[in-house]
């Protein structure tokens, strides 16, 4: 544990041991001092039910497997898995040393465990990674497999203190080169639907999984994606997605449209949002209408990325009923951030943010119902057949009709326990006449940054024993607001 967030550690860091935070007038308060506070009664049943117990064994070497950083490995640790599965379960081990291989696929009751001395390396060969029938970016659609797959299985793991190096930078630089010729055409929107860069881990539609100790690097895309999920647990993960490079979206762990998820003492560095959750984009999203919800995210750290803990763009169905304690974020773009745009739908509602510290983040508090433009925004430029398009394109391009249908919605947010310093912006908030911010609770918070910020369009903020204070001498700017006791 030596190279990962020790809760001694991280209590240190949150500046909270012992339940206690600091008010704006410097007193030491016992946590649970409001009713909305209180640790939501649902907490204790997320997270994996159940762990593989066989205690058959499989060694990959034994079908061939050879850990030396050459040899693609591919179809010799793929076959130790489905030997391991078809005797009824057990576990997948590897001889120290590093693998190269392509996409795998974890079957039920099967633990592939990556050991400490264990590397497994990414292939750089898009051809490594068969398409599969998956979602990204909140639209379905054909896409390469991830490299670690864990679909349609019940009570799987993966684990160790070994590490995953998906060596990704030939997604990045196809990413790059495609994105300037994409923007140049007026397609931002499409570029990153188009690119089909790898993930690192996919768990889609599947039930009591667990991943856990691994270390994870340089994902080519996403890191951990849990996709149409329920019963998952992330526990003691460390995600270093920068050590080649600035990996475009790399993303750390994505909750997408899955419920009963536990995340836990994990540690990440990555290149967009650290924590993020999702539930499907415009349309199609609207379509399959499947909410994230009852998520628990705690004893976490971020350093690099684009928010400590996201909850979007991706919200149209729905995000509810999430409990975050005991965070650390330095160095993010965002705080706690908010994200959805005007053609998403879906409600965000009964969210929880508690004892959590920031320290040198853009803005702490970044809320928005019109998030990116650019890239929100699906309009197809003159010049194109439309019957010669691809078959997602035609998806992300269908209107929501009506179009309020679009509209999303936050509300019932509960902020207690925070504590932020250097920060560039307090709180960035901003709703709409047809979309107020409502009901958002603020207890013992403490930020100082060089401006306060600005809420537009709020409805029933409440702030108690909230200190927010602006370099610049200027107080919150708060206007088309309504019941508002700040």
């Amino acid at each position: 544990m030596t190279k990962r967030l020790t809760l001694l550690n991280f209590a240190l860091l949150m500046g909270i041991a012992c339940g206690l935070v600091i008010t704006t007038a410097g007193q030491a308060v016992t946590e649970g001092k409001h009713a909305d506070d209180k640790e939501p009664a649902w907490v204790k049943q997320t997270g994996a039910r159940k762990f593989p117990s066989a205690r058959n064994k499989f060694s990959v070497n034994q079908y061939g497997a050879k850990p030396d950083a050459q040899t693609l490995n591919t179809k010799a640790i793929q076959a130790a898995i489905d030997a391991c599965a078809k005797a009824g379960g057990g576990t997948v081990v590897f001889a120290p040393g590093s693998y190269v291989t392509g996409a795998l696929f974890v079957k039920s009751k099967v633990q592939l465990q990556i050991d400490k001395g264990v590397e497994l390396l990414g292939s750089q060969h898009f051809e490594d990674y068969p398409e599969i029938d998956t979602r990204i970016a909140g639209t379905e659609m054909k896409w390469p497999a991830a490299l670690i797959n864990v679909i349609g299985a019940t009570n799987a793991a993966v684990t160790g203190e070994g590490s995953i190096n998906a060596r990704g930078k030939f997604c990045w630089d196809k990413y790059w080169a495609m994105r300037k010729e994409y923007e140049a055409k007026g397609l931002r929107w499409a570029v990153d639907n188009d690119v089909k860069r790898a993930r690192t881990i996919l768990v889609q539609n599947s039930t009591d999984v667990s991943i856990k100790g691994i270390t994870i690097k340089n994902a080519g895309f996403w890191t951990v994606q849990l996709l149409y999920s329920a019963y998952v647990t992330v526990n003691g993960v460390v995600i270093r997605n920068n050590e080649d490079g600035k990996g475009p979206s790399t993303d750390g762990i994505d909750i997408d449209s899955s419920t009963w998820v536990l995340i836990e003492n994990c540690d990440i560095d990555c290149n967009d949002d650290d924590f993020c959750l999702k539930a499907g984009r415009d349309w199609d999203g609207l379509r399959v209408n499947k909410p994230t919800e009852y998520v628990v995210i705690r004893n976490c750290m971020a350093r690099k990325g684009a928010g400590l803990l996201t909850l979007g763009s991706e919200t149209s169905g729905g995000i509810r009923h999430v409990y975050a304690t005991n965070l650390y974020g330095k160095g993010t773009t965002n705080g706690l951030l908010i994200k959805s745009a005007t053609t998403r739908g879906g409600t965000i509602e009964d969210i929880h943010f508690r004892n959590i510290q920031m320290d040198s983040v853009g803005t702490a508090f970044s809320f928005t119902l019109n998030w990116n433009p650019a890239y929100s925004y699906a309009k197809l430029p003159n010049g194109y057949n439309y019957d010669s398009l691809p078959k997602h394109w035609k998806v992300m391009l269908t209107k929501v009709e009506p179009a309020e249908k679009g509209i999303p919605h936050f509300k019932d947010v509960y902020v207690s326990d925070i504590k932020a310093v250097g920060v560039k912006k307090v709180v960035n908030a901003g709703g709409m006449k047809e979309s107020m911010l409502q009901n958002f609770h603020f207890n013992n918070v403490n930020v100082q940054g060089n401006s306060a910020g600005a809420v537009d369009f709020g409805e029933g903020w409440v702030f108690d024993n909230v200190s927010i204070i602006g370099a610049d001498g200027k107080k919150l700017q708060v206007s088309n607001s309504e019941k508002m006791k700040l």
